[in-house]
């Protein structure tokens, strides 16, 4: 059987960057299992991989998908929720918004048990992972592996100049750096893409740590269980290539994503004790917190039909300019955020207000014990009122925006909005019910915390509470969503838990 000393689940944002840094060192032998394809260069990538923008499929790649879908709301359509089944995983086909968490989310990390998870204790990692382009001070990093710039107001699209404009003459403030700690207001989005090219985890990571002799990387593998001996992970069953085969480590890191690596926790039998043996899984460790407390940031889309002539513009990314606030009466900074642009093949104006720290969670259970059939996922988008609340506020925001007189030469007619709804709070929230949809940030359903809370999954380095040998390390251990993207967040995590387990 093979054996390594690290054995990692998933090449995304968080698996890609554990692999290089473990494998640093040059006695320390470490596998990197993608279900996906493993593309070994730059020059093999597909362009809609490659490219953040400017391709057929625009600023999302769909090519290397998963194949989600999930719960929205009890009235909404079923949802797709994208993620990379690839090399560099959800990093390798996202929108490539680079943006932070703020320091108040991490307080509410550190009030959740997690004390070594303050903003001074991450600022250091999320300056290690980037070299900016624009902003050089103690808040940002130069040398990093992820290259990250905005776009100048020189450079902004007619809409995006059009937006900021709105967003001022409303009354918000200017935010030139979004990632500068306590700014809100409308500004240019950080993106982790240069000259049109997506930084992910497998170019800026994983590339160059290739020809390392103790790295080994292996796509077309997918995991079927983790491998015990009592209460201490040995190692896993998997298909590679289709063949089933065991391999052994001295440690096993799950890296598989907010959906995939608790739906692997509970077909090994770590899991609600009580919804495993509905599925005659042994249960080896009752764990009740896997699959609880799934998070996203909900949204719901408004779309115009622009005029016949706008300019379509497929050479520059269509989210330059966004807007941050903290919604009327909220005790949370930077609760909602706006994402806005032009469609160039569509050329629809698509306007998502979004709640950035969203109230509302939702569930994820397995329906098989078949790792190839997708668990159920229930977001429960809006069922908190507060959300509700927040949304129908940021609904008629947007609209007023776009009704600014800048965008009178720019909007031909509506495609998608509440109408007569805007008038009546119960009828728009039905509009919004009926139109939620993700904000592609899934998060949390393995939290971090302290043995003491019944729903932590795994304590502050990633380690899995009751077994030995075991760790999760990647967006399913957020102990609360950020109010941001949370690419940047989960690499940051990946490097400070990779420091520690150097």
């Amino acid at each position: 059987m093979p054996h390594y000393d690290t054995l990692i689940i998933g090449s995304g944002s968080a698996g890609g960057i554990l692999a290089a840094r473990l494998s640093e060192d040059s006695t320390h032998r470490v596998l990197l299992l993608e279900a996906g394809p493993d593309y070994t260069s730059a020059e093999t990538l597909p362009d809609d991989l490659k490219y953040g923008f400017g391709t057929p499929s625009g600023i999302f790649s769909l090519t290397h998908d998963w194949g989600y879908s999930a719960t929205a709301t009890p009235t909404a359509p079923p949802i797709a929720i994208p993620r990379g089944r690839v090399i560099g995983g959800s990093s390798s086909v996202n929108a490539t918004i680079f943006l932070r968490g703020i320091p108040d989310d991490f307080a509410q990390w550190v009030a959740l048990g997690n004390d070594g998870w303050s903003w001074e204790a991450v600022l250091p990692y999320y300056r290690t992972i980037e070299s900016d382009q624009d902003c050089q001070d103690d808040f940002h990093g130069s040398d990093g592996p992820i290259p990250v710039g905005r776009y100048g107001p020189s450079e902004w699209a007619e809409d995006q100049r059009a937006w900021h404009a709105a967003c001022l003459n409303a009354g918000y403030p200017e935010s030139p750096d979004m990632n500068r700690p306590h700014t809100t207001g409308v500004g240019p989005y950080p993106l982790n893409s240069r000259s049109r090219v997506r930084y992910s985890t497998a170019l800026a990571y994983l590339l160059p740590a290739r020809a390392r002799p103790n790295l080994t990387i292996q796509g077309e593998a997918v995991v079927q269980r983790i491998c015990f001996d009592g209460v201490r992970a040995t190692g896993v069953a998997a298909l590679i290539e289709g063949a089933p085969q065991e391999i052994a480590a001295g440690r096993v890191i799950v890296c598989a994503g907010a959906i995939a690596s608790p739906q692997l926790l509970m077909l090994s039998g770590i899991g609600p004790a009580e919804h495993l043996g509905s599925l005659d899984i042994p249960v080896r460790l009752d764990s009740p917190g896997v699959g609880e407390g799934l998070r996203d940031h909900p949204a719901t889309g408004l779309l115009w039909r622009v005029r016949p002539d706008f300019p379509a513009n497929d050479s520059a990314h269509f989210h330059q300019v966004g807007l941050r606030y903290s919604a009327a009466g909220s005790d949370f900074f930077n609760d909602m955020i706006v994402y806005f642009g032009v469609r160039p093949a569509e050329q629809t104006l698509f306007v998502r207000p979004t709640v950035n720290y969203a109230l509302s969670t939702g569930r994820l259970r397995l329906t098989s014990t078949d790792v190839s059939v997708q668990p159920a996922l229930n977001y429960d988008y809006y069922s908190h009122p507060f959300d509700r609340q927040r949304q129908r506020e940021a609904v008629r925001l947007c609209v007023k925006l776009v009704g600014d007189p800048g965008f009178a030469e720019i909007v031909r007619e509506t495609l998608q909005h509440p109408g007569a709804a805007l008038q009546d709070d119960d009828a728009l929230d039905r509009w919004i019910l009926a139109h939620a949809d993700t904000g592609h940030h899934s998060s949390s359903t393995c939290r971090m915390g302290p043995a003491s809370d019944p729903l932590a999954v795994v304590d502050q380095r990633g380690k899995v509470h009751g077994i030995e040998g075991l760790w999760v390390v990647d967006a399913s251990i957020l102990p609360e969503t950020v109010r941001a993207n949370i690419n940047a967040t989960v690499l940051m995590l990946a490097e400070k838990i990779a420091d520690g387990l150097k």
